[in-house]
């Protein structure tokens, strides 16, 4: 009914392309099968311009059962060369897994990113996942999940919640208030008041029909128990969105709702973000993550019976990657010493095919800020 790749078609490898089903009939006909080591790359030597790890629970999961051993550096890693991932097995038992492998932990990667740079664009503010509505509805567990191991407080997708076991956020849209009519926000308002329960944030959306002071005054007259206001004002519409936002927080600490806390939607990136910080106490952002570009992550053969192999232009051999104690990282030959007071990034991730690793997300989302601290990521956007 719907344009999705089915979970059944992800587990039996059939979301391949099929030059891997080639290789694999080629092979058998061949009677050649090598024991082999591929390893997971963006780029081969450490470039300075970091990415942050995720979509390393799907990637797991779909090696579990299969007869091979897997090796990855801890999900929420930040990383800038060398391995993330490496395999180990005989080559036709994961060969057609190849392009569902790249493609969990490509897309989840680049959408963890980018979350990183807001997280890091705006550090002690409130930050929501909006996204869901940029991407294909297949993909909305994975776009909140990245976000929540970058550091975001929630996102807003209900299904993705279910799947997570957390709680959606979200307020009201601007079509509840003009289901209501020019006029009618204070019945729209209390509307929502009424019909949403005890634990839902009284967040009222206020800049629907006259301009964003008026409207966010009204709301806090309106409902008692008001937690805040959202401004999610056009862009065509916005002007100097700053000089708006101060005069909202004057107003409403004029007239005594200086509990109110202000959030602002749409369209909003990390330079926006480092701008408004201080006048706004949370955000929500939406294409800027969702919409990040995939990291380009390649798998290849390095090694073939127990020999340095690899095509040209790949480093041949297996790998280790270190974290240095100055935030440096390093890629050195496997049988290496590793660097004094260095940590060693590679982690048995699958052995014959059982998953031996736990997929905390918070514990994630802590390595990812501890990581950021360590490297400055987001340093060079200040």
């Amino acid at each position: 009914m719907f344009d999705i790749v089915s979970a059944d078609a992800i587990r039996e490898g059939r979301a391949t392309d099929a030059y891997f089903d080639r290789t694999v009939e080629a092979l058998a006909a061949a009677d050649r099968d090598p024991h082999v080591v591929a390893e997971v790359t963006a780029d081969q030597f450490p470039t300075g311009e970091f990415e942050l790890l995720a979509g390393l629970k799907d990637a797991a999961h779909l090696l579990e059962g299969l007869p091979v051993d897997a090796d990855a550096l801890p999900e929420g890693t930040l990383f800038d060369g060398g391995p993330v991932m490496r395999i180990e097995g005989t080559y036709t038992d994961f060969a057609r897994y190849e392009t569902a492998l790249l493609g969990f932990l490509s897309h989840a990667s680049g959408v963890a990113t980018n979350a990183l740079r807001a997280r890091r664009a705006a550090p002690d503010s409130s930050l929501l996942s909006f996204g869901a509505r940029h991407v294909h509805p297949s993909i909305a567990t994975m776009v909140e999940r990245s976000a929540l191991i970058a550091g975001f407080d929630g996102f807003s997708h209900v299904a993705a919640g279910e799947q997570l076991g957390r709680d959606a956020s979200g307020t009201m849209p601007h079509a509840l208030v003009i289901c209501f009519g020019p006029g009618e926000q204070e019945a729209a308002w209390r509307a929502f008041d009424e019909a949403s329960p005890p634990e839902t944030p009284r967040i009222a959306l206020c800049d629907t029909y006259t301009d964003e002071t008026d409207e966010s005054l009204r709301a806090a007259r309106a409902i008692t128990d008001l937690d805040g206001v959202r401004l999610d004002t056009t862009g065509s519409r916005r002007g100097d969105f700053r000089h708006i936002v101060r005069e909202v927080r004057w107003k409403l600490d004029e007239e005594g709702f200086d509990d109110l806390d202000v959030f602002l939607s749409g369209g909003l990136g990390p330079a926006e973000l480092r701008e408004l910080r201080d006048v706004a106490d949370g955000f929500g952002v939406g294409g800027y993550v969702s919409n990040a570009d995939p990291v380009d992550f390649a798998l290849d053969i390095v090694e073939r019976e127990s020999e340095p192999a690899a095509k040209r232009g790949k480093l041949p051999g297996v790998k280790s990657v270190y974290r240095t104690a100055d935030g440096r990282h390093e890629v050195r030959p496997v049988d290496e010493a590793a660097p004094d007071g260095a940590e060693d990034l590679m982690e048995p991730l699958v052995r014959d095919g059982e998953v031996i690793r736990e997929f905390d997300v918070d514990a994630a989302a802590d390595r990812a800020a501890e990581d950021a601290e360590l490297v400055g990521f987001g340093a060079e956007d200040e």
